[in-house]
């Protein structure tokens, strides 16, 4: 218990919800950040309940109508059902393409997210205690990751690979964890020669006790900025993957794919295919964005504009 408090006291460290408090006080100076949080809540919310709340499931094709095809937005079909955003194609309902199209994308950006977090944090932090051959080993192979394109990997990943979703989360988190690695070992660098670190040495406490207990909740904090740019990052790459036809499969689409589909009706005009799901992409990618740029001002205020 002593090591701890000397941890706290060396590292500035406050209780949680005095520090939750004081962060959350700092994130809402923006309004449009708060703004942001709120639309990115809503997203997640919205998709989750999309099979309650859409429509019709436009992937079942029991519920589908072929003469309901290509409807403009705002147009009634034959039985008198409004389409808001009008049908693509196969008589879907955008509406409810574009809600289940979130659902997914959204699920393979935090999933895919949370692994490369897991693997890259353990790296890194092992790379920064232990340092060395180690470290140079480690930190080599995340350089090597780091000078590749992440979307040429991904590429060479599903095509060997496949098609699925579970084969793009292994290309996302295969691009993803070097970006973790190389955050949390620069930040656990510094929490390393700290006296609180030298202590719980002194007293041969276990290293893997040291590493995660006292280590890396102090080093941790610059990762929760990068996650959450890394998300947006995860959603944007997949819809670039399923645009090119090597992501999710046509069963399982996701808005990337939805995109895929009405591109090739842009030149006759039916834009809203195409458009309306490039606009849903778009405002989720924003959203996110400003909240990890918020974040990272609450984190950093040094680099606060």
């Amino acid at each position: 218990m002593a090591v701890i408090d000397a941890g706290k006291v060396e590292t500035g460290a406050v209780e949680p919800e005095h520090w939750a408090a004081r962060a959350w006080s700092e994130f809402a100076e923006s309004w449009l950040a708060v703004g942001a949080l709120a639309l990115v809540v809503l997203l997640i919310v919205v998709a989750i309940l999309a099979p309650w709340v859409s429509p019709q499931n436009p992937y079942d094709l029991t519920q589908l109508n072929i003469m309901d095809n290509m409807l403009p937005p705002g147009e009634r079909s034959l039985d008198g059902k409004l389409y808001w955003l009008g049908t693509d194609e196969q008589g879907r309902d955008m509406v409810s393409a574009i809600l289940y199209g979130l659902r997914l994308s959204l699920f393979v950006g935090v999933v895919a997210t949370v692994i490369a977090l897991a693997a890259g944090t353990t790296v890194g932090i092992v790379a920064a205690y232990f340092g060395g051959k180690i470290d140079t080993i480690l930190m080599r192979l995340v350089d090597i990751q780091l000078s590749f394109p992440a979307i040429l990997i991904a590429l060479i990943l599903l095509a060997i690979l496949g098609k699925g979703v579970d084969k793009v989360v292994i290309a996302l988190v295969s691009v993803q964890w070097a970006y973790y690695a190389h955050t949390i070992r620069g930040s656990a660098l510094a929490e390393r020669r700290r006296e609180y670190i030298e202590a719980a040495q002194c007293l041969a406490l276990p290293q893997s006790r040291i590493i995660f207990h006292h280590l890396l909740p102090n080093a941790f904090p610059p990762l929760i900025v990068v996650a959450t740019v890394q998300v947006a990052h995860a959603i944007a790459l997949e819809a670039t993957l399923s645009f090119l036809g090597v992501g999710v499969p046509i069963t399982e689409p996701s808005l990337g794919l939805l995109i895929a589909n009405g591109y090739g009706f842009m030149l006759s005009g039916k834009y809203w295919v195409s458009f309306y799901p490039g606009i849903a992409l778009l405002i989720a990618i924003v959203a996110i964005n400003l909240v990890g740029d918020q974040l990272r001002d609450v984190m950093n205020p040094r680099l606060k504009r």
